[in-house]
């Protein structure tokens, strides 16, 4: 299941107590609340949601990760920008440091987590200082994917009106720089999950080979195995064998825990119907 919103974490939702005293009255749910409900549907195996803002990350969704184990271990963040300067003219309502804080908390209710964000290069007045700071925050937090981006200014919009003083030349130069130290980290990240046997949802045929399947680990890796379209829809556990630039190589160990059980009743059905039809 995909929580999606444009600032999803806002979210509060009308939801109507079903026991106790307070029996049928409508109350507000938020999304640590919600996220609670849907783990709580049979056979809920993994929750993602995206995207979030960090003025809006509170600590009853954070404690969420310690609490819910069907909630991935991965989370796309968006910070835009390192510097405290650069993030008041965006007007984003919060510094570098908040930012860093709440990733701080986040590992301790996750310590596998795997964060993402979103950076926007070479906004206007961004200085050499801006973009180290914010590397220095790329550097501390260990992000190991990006959607980052060279600023363009948009008409309608309040950077519109700021004077773009940023050559271009410059922008690409810091983007190359930002996405390489990322992308290394990706590769950390990838090299230490060789070996390791993790569960992956299949969601088609890999686009590598025809004899392979492709799927996504809790962290978000790509992951392409061999097998066939029977496994698609399927939580397989695969052994990571080969860790690549953009993706991961894996065996087939095996259907997943709630999947074996979810074929198990199946059969079990099967086997009923055939009794009754028999007597």
């Amino acid at each position: 299941v995909n929580l999606l919103g444009q600032n999803v974490n806002a979210y509060n939702g009308k939801m109507f107590s079903s026991h106790g005293d307070n029996e049928g009255e409508e109350t507000l749910a938020d999304l640590a609340l919600l996220i609670h409900y849907v783990a709580a549907i049979d056979g809920i195996e993994r929750i993602r949601f995206t995207t979030s803002h960090p003025m809006e990350f509170n600590d009853d969704l954070i404690q969420v990760y310690a609490e819910v184990p069907e909630l991935v271990s991965f989370l796309h963040l968006p910070v835009q920008s390192g510097s405290d300067k650069i993030l008041s003219a965006m007007k984003r309502g919060h510094t570098a440091e908040q930012y860093k804080d709440i990733i701080r908390r986040l590992k301790i209710a996750r310590p596998d987590i795997s964060i993402s964000s979103d950076f926007i290069i070479g906004f206007p007045d961004e200085s050499d200082e801006d973009f180290t700071d914010t590397m220095k925050l790329i550097e501390d937090v260990g992000f190991d994917h990006s959607y980052s981006f060279i600023y363009s200014a948009r008409p309608g919009t309040p950077a519109a009106v700021l004077i773009d003083n940023t050559t271009d030349l410059i922008k690409k130069h810091r983007l190359g720089i930002l996405q390489s130290v990322i992308t290394a980290n990706a590769n950390a990240i990838n090299k230490q999950m060789v070996g390791t046997v993790e569960s992956v949802l299949v969601d088609g045929v890999s686009r590598k080979s025809e004899t392979q399947v492709t799927g996504r680990t809790e962290n978000n890796r790509k992951v392409n195995f061999d097998g066939d379209e029977s496994l698609i829809g399927k939580f397989v556990d695969v052994k990571i064998t080969e860790a690549r630039t953009n993706s991961l190589q894996a065996e087939y160990v095996g259907l997943s825990v709630l999947d074996r059980l979810n074929q198990s009743v199946n059969n079990q059905n099967v086997n009923n119907q055939t009794r009754r039809k028999l007597a």
